[in-house]
This record gives C-alpha cells, structure tokens and sequence, in this order.
C-alpha cells in the first residue's frame, strides 16, 4: 500500500495557535475519508451546500468542513498518480449523483456537470499542488469518463442534443456492466436505464391508446415517443397480431425443449434453423443460413459433442449477437451492414428478440453491443444515419412490446365496444389488423418474457 507523507491540519489550541501534526496518510485511506464524507454530506446538507464543498475539495484546494479531507486530497496529488485521482474524482461525483437520483434532486445532478465547465480550471496559479490538481480535473473533463457523466444529466439540459441521446438507456447498460466502473456508477447506470425504458414503455402504451381514441376530436393527441409517425402503430400491429400458439415466446420455448437432449453441434445447426424459421424472404434465409452457418461451424468445436448446457447455449448466443451487430464491438458487423441495406429493420430486431428468448441471460451483451454501434455512428450526422436510426427505433418497440409491465392486445373492430379485452388466439388478415385497434394493460412480469 503507497504511502505519502503529509501535513494534517490539528484544530486544537495550543498556546493559542494552530500547530501542525505530521502523520502519514495512505493512498486507499484517503480515498476512504473522502468518500465516506461526501456520503455524510450529501444525506444531511443542502445540496447548495455539498456542491460548494465538492468544489472547494476538487477545484480549489481550499478549506473544507473536514481537515482531514483535505489532506486526503494532498496526498492523491504528492502521490503524483493521475489514473488513481481520476478514480477518485469519478466515485465522488457517482456517490453524490447516486444520492440525488434517489432524493429526486435532478437539478443538483445538472449544477454537478456545469461546475467542470467553470472558468476556474484555466485560472493561473503560482502553487504546484493546485495546478496539478486543476490539470488533472480539466483532464478528466475532457475524457471518455466524463461523457458517461453527462449522460445523467442531458435529459434535463434544454440546449440542443445530439440525436444519439434518445437511446442513453442503452449506452447507460455499458457503464453497468463494466466491472472496472465503481460500484457507485454502475448502480447509478442501471437505476436511471431502467427508468429511462419503463417511462419509454408507458409512453408508448399511452400513446398507442390515445391515437386511436377519436371520441373526442378536441382532445391534445399525445406525442409519439417514436421518430416512426403512424407507422409505429403498424408496426405495433403487425408485432402484436403474431401471438397465441406460433408467437416468438411459443417458439423459444418449443426450441429449448426440442434442444436439450441434443449435442453442442447439433445444437448450432438447430439454432440457425429456429432463427430462420418463418422469415420469409428465400435470399435472406440463404444469406443468413450461409454467414451464421460459416461462424457456428467453427465456434467452440471442441465441445462438438459435449451436451448443451447453459454456459455453452449464453456464450454460443452472445457469439450469434456480435456477428449480427459488431464483432470487434467498434463497428458494424458486414450482416448488420447487409441486412440494414436490404431493409430489413424489422427482421433483424425479431431475429435478436429470438436469441434473447432463448438466452435471457444475454439482454444486458445485446444492448451493450447496440451502445457500440450508436458510439460508432454518433460520428455522422442524423442525416446519414436514417437506416440506423430507424433500427434503433424499431428495435425498441420490438422489446417495449415483449418485454414486462405492459401486455400488448389487438381488438377487432365487432368487439371494440365489448368489456371483453382477452386476446383472440386467430389468424389475423393485413385487412384486419389494419381494422382492429390496439389495448394494453398493466401486467406482471410473466415467465419467458424478456426480462430485465
């Protein structure tokens, strides 16, 4: 364990002056004394308050309520370790975003990321200690880990964002499950992802149910949580019209029962057919058939003829996702490319809802491999991106539709004026699904739906 030598300030009198007790304070020990009191601060003070410790801690150098604070941030800086700091500086802010996430204190979060745009960074100073220490600070402003701290404040700025921040829940998932992140931030990560898609899943339900409601031409049409006009209920339709007997929860499950007496090699020969099945356009069949056939070929062949467990079906789906989405998790796969260019949104968001049904365990690798490919193309303009774009939006309400919370129902049009809302297990016509109107409903999370 390092250790530096340091001063500590001793308030008590003696012969009516402060003295200076010299004592040794560890790296790790000073990490500790200062998170635990940005966590005492930020359950009882104000957070007018916390801030301008936090400022006074990491920006000036200066006096705070706590000595030996202070002399915990002395000795990060005499250690002279910028990547240890940072890691400081990272789990202090995330203990304090933590805190205000869960006390609603969303404005705090905001004045957090503002104070890294202060002029006082840049100020002169004739100590080495604060300018090391304002270098370091303006460098992490300036880092990767600082754009992942201003996801938990864009949604309450009101200047102009980029277009990829309508999926933050996504690039949110990330940051949670990266082990080398502090606990803190991965908590704060999860917490406000799954916040984001349940209120993305409401919006959607209320949107669904209200756009169809023409009772009364006066009332405010809600606004569509989509960038797909009226095609989201389309496509809400269209999804929604494929249940009962043949739905995609009914094939995972028959599949999963079909392979478990089944070896490692046949198991991957039956997983391209079960992702196959029902598409119908004979040139992508071919073409998937021939690209996930090649990889699967070749993937964990020693284990050929070793039974199917879950180790093998979670590694061997997550292996299925990459050469879908982005194999080097830096760009787009050649097949995502592919099948983008074909059109063909809907098919690829179904063809991963199938691969998360039958492997729940890879929902979190799925979406942070969506995350990967909005970092690549938050590169060009939304001009560009309209393909990838209209993926994404697609994708979500693919998931919106099955996952839990809210159960999806399509009413025809003889029994729209009925109380009686239980699906009808039937075949739907494109002429009445067209007809019928959508219903949905609060439920509890069911057994094979796609989970958090």
């Amino acid at each position: 364990m390092t250790r530096v030598d340091t001063f500590v300030v001793d308030r008590s009198q003696q012969s009516g002056s402060q003295r200076y007790q010299r004592s040794q304070i560890s790296v790790q020990e000073a990490q500790e004394t200062i998170f635990s009191f940005l966590l005492n601060i930020v359950k009882t003070w104000e957070t007018e308050d916390v801030l301008a410790q936090f400022k006074q801690l990491f920006f000036e150098h200066g006096e705070t309520a706590s000595t030996e604070v202070s002399s915990g941030i002395y000795a990060l800086l005499f250690n002279n370790d910028e990547q240890e700091f940072r890691n400081t500086l990272k789990r202090s802010c995330y203990i304090l975003i933590n805190n205000w996430e869960v006390a609603r204190q969303y404005q705090a979060i905001q004045d957090l990321v503002d104070l890294f745009n202060e002029p006082t960074l840049n100020k002169y100073t004739v100590s080495p200690s604060l300018k090391r220490l304002r270098t370091w600070v303006a460098n992490f402003a300036r880092s990767s880990d600082f754009e992942e701290l201003k996801l938990f404040a864009a949604r309450f700025t009101e200047t102009a964002t980029p277009w990829t921040s309508r999926y933050t829940s996504y690039l949110l998932i990330q940051q949670y499950i990266n082990t080398d992140n502090p606990l803190e931030q991965r908590e704060a990560a999860r917490s406000l992802s799954r916040k984001l898609k349940d209120q993305y899943k409401m919006d959607l339900a209320m949107y669904t149910a209200h756009s169809q409601n023409f009772t009364n031409s006066n009332q405010k049409r809600l606004k569509n949580p989509t960038v797909l006009g009226d095609g989201a209920l389309r496509l809400i339709k269209a999804i929604v019209a494929r249940k009962g007997q043949y739905s995609y929860k009914s094939l995972a499950s028959l599949f999963l029962e079909q392979v478990q007496d089944l070896n490692y090699g046949s198991f991957k020969k039956s997983l391209i057919e079960y992702l196959t099945y029902s598409v119908k356009h004979p040139d992508v069949v071919k073409t998937l058939k021939h690209n996930l056939g090649q990889k699967l070929s070749q993937l964990y062949v020693e284990h050929d003829r070793d039974p199917i467990d879950p180790s093998l079906r979670l590694r061997t789906c997550n292996r299925v996702i990459d050469a879908l989405m982005t194999e080097d998790q830096r760009s787009p796969s050649p097949l995502f490319t592919l099948l983008l260019s074909q059109s063909s949104s809907i098919l690829l968001a179904i063809l991963l809802l199938k691969i998360v049904l039958v492997s729940r365990s890879s929902h979190h690798y799925l979406e942070a491999r969506i995350a990967d490919l909005i970092r690549y193309y938050d590169q060009f303009p939304s001009e560009q991106c309209n393909w990838v774009i209209n993926f994404l939006e697609v994708f979500q309400v693919v998931f919106a539709i099955h996952t839990d919370n809210i159960e999806y129902n399509l009413i025809s049009p003889e029994r729209q004026n009925t109380d009686n809302f239980n699906y009808e297990k039937r075949t739907w016509t494109l002429e009445e699904i067209e007809a019928c109107r959508i219903f949905s409903r609060i439920v509890s999370a069911k057994e094979g739906e796609v989970t958090e």
